[in-house]
């Protein structure tokens, strides 16, 4: 049996039921929620956290993967306090997003870098003893340049697929998928020998380019279909779910994942307070409210809607 890391304490992948594979419960900076928490009102986030993932379990969401990572500014102290609170299961991330600490991507050396993700995921983060279930890794358009990527993203990407390898533990990423970004991912796991089965390409319904999706899912990795309802400027929610319905009659069902990238509020910018909030008050339920019944209607079977939302995560995690 595979056990899978959650706040408050191991799971079987067999209990995972319904799974958001990318969510936040709060986002803003680096060590902001420690160094600056008047910035913050944390009994409010915690109690918005409360109340928006009760609301989703009530839904038929069993567990979410919180993939906040340190530039992000994750802050145990919140997570765990929703987490002690509500019905379902989190699942906490090690890795590093877009802002990459300047000491990180220009001082560290893969093995230190992958023995730091390691730590959090055997011993715990934050001297909390709460160990990491997922390690979160991004590239976006910052990040590729004319001789491939930088060498900070490089060097994420890198440790990632050596704890990953190490631990088992699965590989979440933030990608432009505009840019194909996951293909630099893909190849860079794959030279370090890391299992793509134990990989999600994350954000992969930002485009519709079915050949790029189809290679993601041939070459291994599962496909994350994870920013719903997504940007108003782009693909809307109609076209994303049209694109997961022709995926799905190509056969690559048993790969795809779907998600929000949903977390209200990132008090570190505060031109977009409640951005996310606005674009999508549905919350962590717009999947559940608005995208499968779009499914079913589409013609796709409530045993494939499990195979998206149930059993895919699971195999996710190598269950």
């Amino acid at each position: 049996m595979v056990d899978v890391n959650t706040v408050l304490g191991p799971i079987n992948a067999e209990q995972m039921g319904f799974t958001l594979t990318h969510e936040h419960i709060r986002e803003s900076s680096a060590g902001v929620p420690y160094t600056y928490p008047d910035l913050l009102d944390h009994d409010d986030d915690v109690a918005r956290g409360v109340s928006l993932l009760n609301e989703a379990y009530s839904e038929g969401v069993q567990t979410i993967l919180n993939v906040t990572t340190l530039d992000l500014g994750r802050d145990m102290r919140l997570i765990q306090e929703v987490a002690e609170k509500v019905n379902l299961h989190i699942v906490p991330a090690t890795g590093l997003w877009r802002d990459i600490p300047r000491h990180v991507g220009l001082g560290a050396t893969v093995d230190q870098l992958s023995r730091a993700f390691i730590r959090e995921i055997v011993k715990g983060i934050e001297n909390t003893g709460i160990k990491a279930g997922v390690i979160k890794v991004a590239t976006d358009v910052e990040h590729i340049n004319e001789d491939g990527l930088t060498r900070p993203n490089e060097l994420v990407l890198r440790s990632a697929a050596r704890a990953s390898l190490e631990t088992g533990v699965p590989i979440a990423t933030h990608t432009a998928a505009l840019a194909k970004a996951g293909n630099y991912q893909m190849d860079i796991f794959e030279e370090e020998g890391a299992d793509l089965s134990r990989v999600c390409i994350g954000h992969s319904n930002d485009t519709d380019d079915i050949d790029y999706l189809k290679n993601i899912m041939d070459r291994g990795c599962f496909l994350g279909m994870d920013r719903y309802p997504g940007n108003p400027e782009g693909l809307n929610w109609e076209k994303r779910t049209e694109v997961v319905k022709k995926l799905v009659d190509l056969g690559y069902v048993g790969q795809i994942t779907l998600s929000h990238d949903f977390g209200g509020s990132r008090p570190a910018l505060p031109e977009n307070i409640n951005r996310r909030s606005l674009n999508n008050p549905d919350g962590y339920c717009f999947i559940i409210r608005k995208v499968i019944p779009r499914l079913l209607d589409l013609g796709v079977t409530k045993d494939q809607i499990t195979d998206m939302t149930v059993n895919a995560p699971r195999k996710l995690f190598g269950g």
